[in-house]
């Protein structure tokens, strides 16, 4: 049993889906079964059989991975709820690496599930179509720091005439760059000759968190701005900012800057433990969180537990 005044609930993005994703949960829980059942009703197509059955091609195609990962953390996190009072499992704070920000605001009580399912479905949209006007790439670097990285972005960004930047500071020796392919390349062999155990470009086929996303940002704002967001209770700790937002205005600048922001997420899980956090409850798919965590800090406890029905002898 976790002690809630020491724990925090995270929320992974993209990356984690896989096919079969939530199917056992929602087999084992009937919130987490309704909770499909209500994201169906809300998208007006069976997104449970899509995240069950497949394809894996249509299931990876990014308007309909956010709403498939954002509704199974949420149907992770009622699922932990069925079975204790809500005061017992209200941790100190929440968080959501990307995408993941979303499912921490519907945890932390700011944003309604129904609003949700409709802004992500909004995201996907907006960033697929920027996409597709501004294309480009993203890149795993391992084995070098955020700040070298930063400083090689730049001079990929001077040399290419293009734009190439950090996009997700997962976790130490762990970095993703974003940004026009020509940029990107120059930034991957930069990255090699200073040191890094890799580069490799990943399979994706938009810039997620890089200026190529500005095109997309005023179209999610107007859905951001559609929601009535409340202060989140526990705070959220935010991707941009690595620390605290409890304001709703700050939410709704958060939103849409993180299309083309970095996420801090190395500092965000460090600030969390700077305030007393022992145990991370990863709420989602799978464990790439919790993983993260090991690289980030070894002394402190992360639990993937959005696979199947929370266990609460562990």
């Amino acid at each position: 049993m976790f002690d809630p005044k020491t724990t925090a609930f995270v929320f992974p993005g993209q990356g984690s889906q896989f096919v079969g994703m939530g199917k056992e949960l929602a087999q084992a829980s009937p919130a987490a079964r309704q909770t499909f059942e209500e994201a169906d009703a809300y998208l007006g197509f069976a997104l449970s059989k899509l995240c069950w059955d497949g394809p894996e091609v249509e299931l990876n195609d990014t308007i309909n991975t956010q709403p498939a990962l954002y509704t199974c953390s949420v149907a992770a996190w009622r699922a932990l709820h069925e079975t204790r009072r809500v005061g017992e499992v209200t941790p100190k704070f929440v968080a959501g690496h990307s995408l993941g920000e979303l499912s921490a605001l519907t945890a932390a009580g700011a944003m309604e599930f129904e609003d949700g399912v409709a802004l992500v479905r909004k995201r996907g949209e907006a960033m697929k179509a920027a996409g597709e006007r501004s294309p480009g790439g993203m890149a795993a670097i391992l084995g070098l720091e955020a700040a070298p990285i930063i400083e090689l972005c730049a001079e990929a960004s001077a040399a290419t005439g293009q734009r190439v930047q950090m996009a997700n500071d997962n976790c130490p020796g762990q970095i993703v760059i974003s940004g026009d392919n020509d940029a990107l390349a120059k930034a991957m062999e930069l990255a090699k000759a200073r040191g890094a155990k890799r580069a490799q470009k990943l399979p994706v086929s938009i810039a997620a968190h890089s200026p190529l996303m500005l095109s997309g940002v005023d179209e999610y704002r107007r859905a951001v701005d559609g929601v009535p967001f409340i202060a989140p209770v526990p705070p959220l700790i935010g991707n941009i900012t690595a620390a605290p937002l409890t304001d709703p205005n700050d939410i709704r600048i958060e939103l849409p800057a993180q299309l083309t922001s970095p996420v801090r997420w190395t500092e965000s899980v460090r600030y969390m433990i700077a305030q007393g956090v022992t145990t991370f409850i990863e709420l989602g798919s799978k464990d790439v969180l919790t993983t993260l965590l090991k690289r980030i800090d070894g002394n402190v406890k992360g639990l993937a537990v959005g696979t199947s029905r929370w266990d609460w002898s562990r």
